[in-house]
């Protein structure tokens, strides 16, 4: 790439003020975070014995029992369950929502959920371990780029669910991610309703100075491949939330009677707490990435949403339209072309499991996986656009969006 992929930006005029003040807001947003962490961390008498891990059962795991109390206060919950054997993200959610929602019930899902949970939480799933399945009522809400179809949720909520689930990060759908403001007002209506609130936080932690559980979620579940794990933790996911729902997730997760007192953190410990330290920092990078890359491709004529300029933002993923399925893919393998590792693989579409379409995805990071390290992915249907999430470094977004608007030739 060198001089070529730069020479693309031509004049700059794309580094406007209004674009350097939202970065400047990305970079006071890592501020308070951090002082956010560091005060959670000296409030638990963070020591070094704690980051030692444990083996077998996992009994007696301080640094765990530790940090557990720190994700419940940066959540704003009153427990957490951070665990190792969580393997992603659907993986915690999945887990969170299978412990606590019951046969008999009605859950309403508050716009379409993402690909990898269709399976369990669609109401038309044929699955044979979906909610459907187990004889839990499930009411699909509707939701667009204006966000949730008023009459039908306020239908919904009116039909006495006993669950609402949200899902903040929009996924592959129309509607915009949800900021604060607006999940803040659909919990208080569910509550209204006498519904308990479930949360899918994948994506927006650490994007604001509070978390779901300020906002009066119930329970929350996110990835640690994700944000908190500040793109060095190599497995991991949480949970949230009132301390009752909490460890009726950690009897189902492990066993009736042991829940969250057994599970061994091994040698993930440290990692865990280290990623949490560097997360404010990595997540305010992934948002001054997208805000400059953003802008660089905006000024090459390509739609961009969130527009660069939007703050505050909701998650960490932005979208990128493209002309045609072959400048989809071409933008993709520019992204895959500025990775640390597999730098010289090209990616092709291919039918990934749980998702509807298929699928074309860019990651060379460190940790198959983690969507805090830049990545790309698209599904392989018209309107073209392709999804891109993290980076530890706003350099790095930059240089794939110079990369980007050489291949496209703009």
């Amino acid at each position: 790439m060198g001089e070529g992929g730069r020479k693309a930006t031509g004049s700059g005029m794309w580094e406007t003020a209004e674009v350097r003040a939202a970065v400047q807001a990305a970079e006071t947003l890592a501020l308070e975070n951090l002082e956010r962490v560091l005060d959670a961390f000296r409030a638990e008498r963070l020591a070094q014995s704690d980051l030692a891990g444990s083996e077998g059962y996992g009994y007696g795991d301080a640094g765990r029992a530790k940090l557990e109390r720190v994700y419940a206060r940066l959540m704003g919950t009153d427990a957490a369950l951070v665990r190792p054997q969580f393997v992603s993200g659907t993986h915690a959610l999945a887990a969170m929502v299978r412990a606590v929602v019951r046969p008999g019930q009605h859950l309403v899902l508050a716009g379409p959920v993402y690909d990898t949970l269709v399976p369990l939480l669609d109401p038309d799933s044929r699955h044979p371990l979906s909610l459907r399945a187990a004889g839990v009522r499930i009411t699909a809400v509707p939701a667009d780029d204006a966000g949730l179809d008023a009459a039908a949720w306020q239908q919904a909520l009116a039909d006495a669910p006993d669950w609402v689930y949200l899902q903040r990060s929009r996924g592959y759908q129309r509607r915009p991610s949800w900021d604060p403001a607006y999940l803040r007002r659909l919990i208080r209506e569910a509550h209204r309703a006498g519904a308990l609130v479930l949360v899918d936080n994948c994506y927006g932690e650490f994007t604001d100075t509070t978390e779901p559980g300020h906002w009066g979620a119930d329970l929350l579940a996110g990835s640690l491949l994700k944000n908190p794990g500040g793109g060095l933790a190599p497995t991991g996911g949480y949970v949230a939330g009132r301390a009752r729902w909490v460890e009726q997730v950690a009897d189902s997760f492990y066993a009736p009677g042991l829940g969250g007192e057994v599970g061994p953190t091994g040698p993930y410990l440290k990692t865990f707490w280290q990623g949490l330290f560097y997360g404010p920092h990595a997540v305010a990078e992934a948002l001054a990435g997208a805000i400059l890359a953003g802008a660089v491709l905006l000024d090459a004529g390509l739609e961009v949403d969130p527009e660069p300029t939007a703050w505050p933002r909701a998650d960490i993923v932005w979208r990128v339209t493209l002309d045609s399925r072959e400048a989809l893919l071409e933008a993709a393998r520019a992204v895959q072309e500025v990775s640390p590792v597999d730098s010289h693989v090209r990616p092709e579409p291919w039918a990934m499991p749980g998702y509807r379409d298929p699928v074309v995805m860019a990651a060379g990071g460190f940790v198959p996986g983690g969507s805090l390290e830049l990545s790309a992915d698209a599904p392989l249907a018209p309107p073209w656009r392709l999804y891109l999430q993290g980076g530890v470094m706003r350099q790095h977004v930059l240089l794939a969006a110079w990369r980007i608007r050489a291949r496209l030739g703009r």
